[in-house]
């Protein structure tokens, strides 16, 4: 009796899973139709030439339909013929981001200018932002250098002039993105250490502070002058000084006499440790001579030990007499003479011949 009633029980129960499958998946292809029918309907009011089968396959491929038809209705309403489905899936399929690259190309396009739709997908694919590059090529943008550092706050070039005087400069420099060098052209960051090191050597090779106080300009221009640009994504279309001012005297009223002062205190300093420099020569060499005098003393009292020994020589060999000697003597012991009499003290020779 139970029997056929659960078995009529458990066949229903079938049919109506079957039917809740049917059902599920005449919504679903019905959704998915409808979606790929109503593109294909803007793509053919638009003359977008996106097929059919090209929709329908997309999902297959892990394309988004909606990314790829919309973008291209875009390029073709602007004018843009020569980029086709395939490249927007293949650079969708790339990682890239397809509705940048669209908007790029189509904003250099309106402006005239040479963007190539492989040249930004290799852009986009690179990590850069293909729209702000264009836009920025459009409309220049100004960069602060240097940039302020996030932990000390320092926001300012610091350079020396020919007379010593410290000056912190801010520059700013006025840039535009130069699309043919984007691929492989340095960052922002190499455009403002290039500044930067133009600015410290300009300031460097200027004979005073003043000068550059007076025409700040004139750093700026040696700046641009000295070529910025090459090897970078962008042109440099001015450097302009924003701010120059004397380091550790910026808070004073009277910044020349400031300077003056602490300029005469380092003249004084300077001049102090030449005169103690020539103080130490002077003390070196009377040194020196000290020692050369000594040295002499030594080598004729040496000389004066000789002559003994030439006298008893002399003696020996017959050139020199026993009269002689005396005479010798005699005159010796008058010049001593004479001298104590003048009041001068006259060393008399004692010495005597050896036999």
């Amino acid at each position: 009796m139970f029997m056929p009633f659960a078995l009529a029980l458990e066949s229903s129960v079938w049919w109506v899973v079957g039917a809740i499958l049917v059902i599920g998946f005449v919504l679903v292809f019905v959704l998915f139709a409808a979606q790929v029918i109503g593109l294909y309907v803007q793509a053919v009011l638009t003359r977008a030439g996106v097929g059919l089968v090209e929709l329908a396959t997309m999902r297959l491929r892990k394309v988004s339909p909606n990314v790829i038809v919309g973008n291209k209705i875009a390029l073709v309403k602007a004018g843009i013929h020569d980029v086709t489905v395939n490249d927007l899936e293949a650079h969708y399929l790339a990682g890239g981001n397809v509705t940048h690259v669209c908007r790029a190309v189509i904003q250099a396009d309106r402006a005239n200018l040479d963007l190539d739709w492989k040249v930004a997908c290799a852009i986009d694919l690179a990590g850069r932002d293909v729209v702000d590059a264009v836009r920025t090529s459009v409309n220049p943008k100004v960069v602060d250098c240097p940039k302020p550092d996030p932990k000390t706050g320092l926001d300012r070039l610091d350079a020396v002039s020919k007379d010593g005087i410290r000056l912190l400069v801010k520059a700013r420099v006025t840039v535009r993105t130069n699309i043919r060098a984007l691929i492989g052209g340095a960052t922002e960051d190499t455009v403002i250490a290039r500044v930067g090191q133009a600015i410290v050597s300009a300031i460097g090779s200027a004979e005073t502070y003043k000068e550059v106080l007076e025409n700040p300009d004139r750093i700026a221009r040696k700046a641009l002058e000295s070529g910025l640009s090459p090897g970078t994504a962008f042109l440099i279309v001015s450097v302009d000084i924003a701010d120059v001012s004397v380091a550790a005297v910026s808070d004073k009223a009277n910044v020349g006499a400031s300077l003056q002062a602490e300029q005469a205190d380092a003249d004084k300093r300077r001049f102090q440790a030449e005169a103690e420099k020539r103080a130490a020569m002077a003390r070196a060499r009377e040194a020196e001579m000290q020692a050369l005098v000594a040295e002499n003393r030594a080598k004729v009292v040496e000389n004066e030990a000789k002559v003994p020994l030439a006298i008893a020589e002399a003696f020996q060999s017959g050139n020199l007499g026993i009269m002689d000697f005396y005479r010798m003597r005699n005159i010796e012991a008058d010049t001593a003479m004479r001298g104590a009499i003048g009041g001068g003290p006259v060393e008399q020779r004692t010495d005597k011949p050896k036999a």
